[in-house]
């Protein structure tokens, strides 16, 4: 078991280990996708890029990225994810809708 931190939303969620970050933070009623993500994601399958967070601690206690992620996030630092291709277990803080830096 761990804690999804979500700093923007300062909410704290548990999760089992092997928990899908998109799923929890779904559940729990937090808003990962911009205006134009909600009209465009593709409902989970990694196959939009819209749902990314960035991860500000606890990187080690997340699924190593996926392939789907390495094309998604080429241009993005390594500690951006897609929310739908992480699965959690242990303690993680997340940040949504990071800026594109």
């Amino acid at each position: 078991m761990g804690t999804i931190k979500f700093i923007n939303e300062d909410r704290e969620v548990i999760a089992a280990d092997g928990a899908n970050l998109r799923f929890k933070a779904m559940e729990q009623g937090i808003d990962l996708y911009t205006f134009v993500g909600k009209m465009t994601n593709c409902g989970g399958y990694g196959q939009c890029g819209t749902c990314v967070v960035e991860i500000a601690e606890g990187m080690e206690n997340l699924s190593p990225r996926t392939a789907v992620e390495e094309r998604k996030l080429r241009k993005r630092p390594e500690a951006c994810r897609l929310a739908c291709q992480v699965v959690v277990n242990g303690p993680v803080s997340v940040i949504t809708k990071p800026p594109k830096k």
